[in-house]
């Protein structure tokens, strides 16, 4: 009896199509690479690369080797390599790889992380380092300058009495 596999990829070259009218709802897992050119919903892990399409739509938390997206992400992606945003482009949602790539005319509204926790540090480590914080300055007041033809010629307190402020009279 033949696979589902066997009958939708002969030659067994890895590759997934989801068609311009398929709509998947749940929970989607694979070993090959999957391009997208209709509709998943639900949930995505793969081992290998999913292509969005400019005609695929996925509603789905992401979790691949890499991605590349030139139709719409809705939902998180976490990468074990890459993810590219091409031109055509749009994702709304978080990004967690090693490697993005956001090409000039792509759409993204998220946060990225490409950072990597090494193993055995706690988050008490991070905290117990000294902060470095910019030092304080004083702000600047504004001084008025008093002429020489517009000040009464008087001894230099007086002089000096007279720019303060009435709030500073005593």
């Amino acid at each position: 009896m033949a696979t589902l596999k066997e009958i939708s990829s002969p030659a067994s070259s890895g590759k997934t199509v989801i068609g311009e009218t398929i709509i998947i709802n749940g929970k989607l897992s694979g070993d090959e690479d999957l391009t997208v050119r209709g509709r998943i919903e639900g949930e995505l892990a793969l081992s290998r690369t999913l292509i969005v399409e400019p005609s695929g739509i996925v509603k789905a938390n992401v979790s691949v080797k890499n991605a590349i997206v030139s139709g719409t992400v809705v939902g998180n992606i976490d990468a074990v390599e890459s993810v590219e945003l091409l031109k055509e482009g749009r994702m709304v949602g978080d990004i967690r790889a090693p490697r993005v790539i956001i090409v000039d005319g792509a759409s993204f509204r998220g946060r990225i992380d490409m950072g990597e926790v090494e193993t055995g540090r706690a988050a008490s480590d991070r905290a117990a380092r000294p902060t470095v914080r910019p030092a304080v300055r004083a702000v600047p007041v504004p001084v008025r300058h008093l002429q020489a033809a517009d000040a009464p010629r008087a001894s230099a307190p007086a002089a000096v009495t007279a720019l303060l402020p009435k709030a500073f009279d005593r």
